[in-house]
């Protein structure tokens, strides 16, 4: 005989051997339908009670993505929240943060956040963190270099509040709904990624709460500790706002058919090519001109990388981009296609740019289209800071992708108008200006003098190929030189290159 009764020496030496004890309880089953037992989830909770649950404490560190824009409603909701319950001292790690979230201030002045890290900065809150009002300088850090960041510990999350278009009572979340009560869209949820997978507690607040399983989802259940149904996340029809615009101006017009012609003179302009392209209306113009030539030369891109707009969306759907890979979808159009089509693909904002990562898409970019605020003789980039000394742009991908393409191409205008955007120095290093390649003006195109390669085939096609410093010329003659910006001591702001490395400051604006 060989009974459970005989074996019980056995098992219990066994349990010893592994430190472990023997089973002795009774399984009590819950006989209720499990779509039921669904809504009785102990991860359904309140904000209230998700915070207090979390352990979250005075000084810790607490992280939002910022994918609905300038729709977001989570940000407010939740540091107004964390607010009302006492909490003080808290780092506010935010992937961005623009015009939405001038409520912040009151929680600056009050003491609640006395620390921010992020991307960007816009708007009233971007004003007052420029004149100083926060005692500890922001953290700034490019899209790729916060994923790393979060990754290897450099930026370390207590507890990461993520707003979801989409989540069911077990925590699985996307940014679209594919149920009859959807409220909002989003799409790619790429820059909250990272903080699902590393964050130490993981919230997800959502305006619909769907059955199990809500599938194909971008977070999952295993990364999320708690789900908080809400009114609203966001407002969709905001996610375009901003510099996401399609252009009239004619200045534009001229400055994405000079981009366009840099792309298909490039060398880099073949079947099978890779793009990105910034937010600026000069580069989105620049993707109907390319279009143009693709259908001429009958060729395709094999993938369009970043932030996915409809302009790239029609490309794909007319067979000119085999895939779209999104880290953050720039209008609705694009979440909308996220949510419909399997070739669209959502990427961690790792995967995007990270520098760490082997398989980041930026590694494998052909060309990238951006945008600046300034740039200078050495080609160096401003994106972050404006002529008047303010914050009021952000880093985004730009030097991730600057540094990681084939070819970098800046597209500016000469002078915005009394300001000149071809400098001496510009006023905040962003992108150095190792990684840029090319910047067009409508005054001419002005070739990094570390590819000549470069400037030879756009001077065979007979481009105007000039000096940077001529075109820095140029712009002082027309507006004479501008008075030196007035700082001060504090230093407001840390710009920290992609690899972790401190690049530059930002000190208070004065009158």
């Amino acid at each position: 005989m060989n009974t459970l009764k005989e074996r019980q020496k056995d098992i219990r030496s066994a349990a010893a051997r592994l430190g472990k004890h023997v089973y002795e309880a009774e399984v009590t089953k819950i006989p209720v339908p499990r779509r039921e037992l669904q809504h009785s989830s102990p991860k359904l909770v309140t904000l209230e009670e998700a915070i207090r649950l979390s352990g979250l404490k005075d000084g810790m560190t607490v992280s939002f993505h910022h994918h609905f824009r300038g729709g977001d409603k989570v940000v407010n909701l939740v540091v107004d929240k964390l607010a009302e319950m006492g909490y003080r001292d808290l780092h506010l790690a935010a992937s961005s943060l623009s015009d939405v979230h001038a409520p912040l201030l009151r929680h600056i002045k009050s003491g609640v956040i006395t620390r921010i890290s992020t991307s960007g900065l816009r708007g009233e809150l971007a004003q007052a963190i420029s004149e100083g009002v926060l005692e500890e300088p922001v953290i700034f850090r490019s899209h790729g270099g916060r994923g790393a960041a979060i990754a290897n510990g450099d930026l370390h999350i207590d507890v990461a509040f993520l707003g979801a278009s989409s989540c069911d009572p077990l925590g699985n979340a996307c940014g679209y709904s594919r149920s009859e009560n959807a409220k909002s869209i989003c799409g790619s949820l790429g820059y909250a990624l990272p903080d699902a997978r590393y964050a130490d507690k993981v919230v997800i607040l959502t305006d619909d709460l769907v059955d199990y399983p809500n599938t194909p989802n971008s977070i999952s259940e295993s990364d999320v500790d708690f789900v908080v149904e809400v009114e609203s996340v966001g407002d969709s029809s905001k996610i375009a706002s901003g510099a996401i615009r399609d252009t009239k101006n004619p200045r534009d017009i001229l400055l994405a058919q000079q981009a366009a012609k840099v792309i298909i003179n490039s060398g880099y302009f073949r079947d099978g090519f890779s793009i990105q392209t910034g937010s600026g209306g000069a580069s989105l113009a620049a993707v109907k001109f390319i279009r143009e030539e693709m259908l001429r030369r009958g060729i395709k891109a094999s993938y369009a990388l970043g932030g996915i707009t409809a302009h790239m969306v029609k490309l794909h759907e007319e067979g000119l981009i085999d895939r779209l890979i999104d880290v953050q979808s720039f209008d609705r159009v694009a979440a909308e296609s996220l949510r419909d089509n399997k070739m669209h693909k959502e990427v961690t904002s790792c995967e995007y740019a990270s520098a760490e990562e082997q398989g980041s898409a930026v590694h494998y970019l052909d060309i990238v289209i951006l945008s600046a605020l300034e740039a200078d003789v050495n080609f160096n980039v401003n994106v972050l800071v404006g002529s008047d000394g303010v914050i009021r742009g952000a880093i985004g991908g730009h030097p991730d992708t600057a540094a990681d393409s084939a070819l970098s191409i800046i597209v500016c205008p000469l002078l915005r108008g009394r300001i000149p955007c071809i400098v001496d120095e510009v006023t905040t290093l962003i992108t150095p200006g190792s990684t840029v390649d090319v910047i067009v003006t409508e005054y001419g195109i002005a070739v990094n003098p570390r590819r000549p390669d470069l400037a030879e085939r756009l001077g065979q096609a007979a481009l105007k190929v000039v000096d940077i410093r001529d075109l820095r010329d140029k712009a002082l003659s027309i507006i004479g030189t501008p008075a030196p910006l007035s700082f001060g001591d504090k230093t407001v702001g840390v710009v920290m290159n992609r690899d972790g490395s401190v690049m530059d400051v930002i000190k208070n604006i004065i009158d």
